[in-house]
């Protein structure tokens, strides 16, 4: 019964050449745990936070894939032309059920099934990854429509070709589980396989950290073709004591005025209808303190980064020093990695 907290990965930068893993695409989208008992669906979070009433549109398809009673662990996904679309998965988490309901049609989900945790009477959490692929497999026998089963292989060099190609068409990684391992909630016990790259970008503000001891991230933007500065992401997760350095760092570049700057108009909160901005609230976490203190566009730093989508990072990137050297207008979004192009088609048809 839920809740349940799903099984968790921790993450390297290479594939894993070590006996007995299975390796699977990584999915970026909403990690979900589907519950099912007749004709009640819950659709459960990471967090444990229900998605049921922004994803009406998988209820009844799930009905007719998944056994009478069942547990399965998953992804959400939207794809848009084919392809991943992480920022239109986003824009479902909406408090206006109307828009919900409209963006449930325009832009439907779907759910990628890549682990069972139990059916009927059985509790398979003491099961190897195995067995449990095993039952997975003969489910994924009826599956139908938006109800999908993710590829997966036992061969390394099949694996690495996926990690190279698999990202042209938006997904982030591979997962790498051991073929004896049990379902371990909230424990990281597999391993997510992520691509780690470095980029210069324009530190163009930041926020303070919710302790109040100094920042808590970067804001950062890349110049785009038409020689605007896009935000793309931040950088954050900084120790207490470079908290207190960069405040001290960035205290002579702090900009009075907001219309000097060039996201001045976002100071008008009509401008936060997306929430892609900095200082939108967050619709997981309307409590946060979103505000932001926008800075003289001079400084310049590196950070790392796993993935990059529609001109925006996927997750929070790390600092990794300040280029005094680089101008910022010289920071463009050209230096993010564009992969070649991949049908979405292919990732499913993938055979291990």
């Amino acid at each position: 019964m839920p809740p349940l907290k799903p099984m968790l990965a921790k993450a390297v930068h290479e594939v894993p050449d070590t006996p007995d893993l299975a390796y699977e695409p990584k999915w970026d989208g909403f990690r979900c745990i589907v519950f099912r008992d007749g004709d009640e669906i819950e659709l459960g979070s990471r967090n444990e936070r229900p998605f049921n009433r922004y994803f009406p549109e998988l209820l009844e398809p799930l009905k007719e894939s998944l056994p009478a009673r069942c547990v399965v662990d998953g992804e959400l996904i939207v794809r848009i032309d084919g392809e991943l679309d992480f920022d239109a998965l986003g824009q479902r988490i909406h408090p206006a059920d109307s828009r919900v309901q409209m963006l449930a049609e325009k832009t439907p989900a779907e759910f990628i099934a890549f682990d069972v945790i139990a059916v009927g009477d059985l509790d398979l959490t003491d099961e190897s990854f195995a067995v449990r692929r095993g039952v997975l497999e003969r489910l994924a026998e009826d599956f139908a429509g938006p109800v999908l089963l993710t590829p997966s292989t036992t061969d390394r060099e099949t694996a690495v070709e996926w990690f190279t190609r698999f990202e042209g068409a938006g997904l982030d990684g591979l997962m790498a589980k051991p073929l004896d391992g049990t379902y371990v909630p909230d424990k990281r016990v597999q391993i997510k396989v992520k691509h780690k790259r470095t980029v210069d970008c324009v530190v163009a503000g930041y926020r303070m950290h919710k302790s109040g001891d100094g920042v808590g991230s970067l804001i950062l933007g890349l110049y785009g073709d038409d020689d605007s500065l896009w935000h793309v992401g931040v950088a954050a997760s900084f120790r207490a004591s470079m908290r207190a350095e960069l405040l001290d760092e960035l205290a002579p570049y702090r900009l009075e005025d907001i219309t000097e700057h060039p996201w001045a108009s976002w100071a008008d909160e009509s401008a936060h209808t997306t929430g892609s901005m900095p200082g939108a609230p967050s619709r997981w976490g309307n409590d946060r303190d979103q505000s932001w203190i926008p800075l003289r566009i001079e400084r310049v730093a590196e950070v790392s980064y796993a993935h990059a989508s529609n001109g925006r990072f996927r997750g929070t990137t790390s600092f990794v020093r300040w280029r005094p050297d680089r101008d910022p207008e010289s920071c463009r979004l050209t230096q993010l990695v564009q992969s070649d192009p991949l049908p979405f088609a292919e990732v499913l048809a993938a055979k291990g």
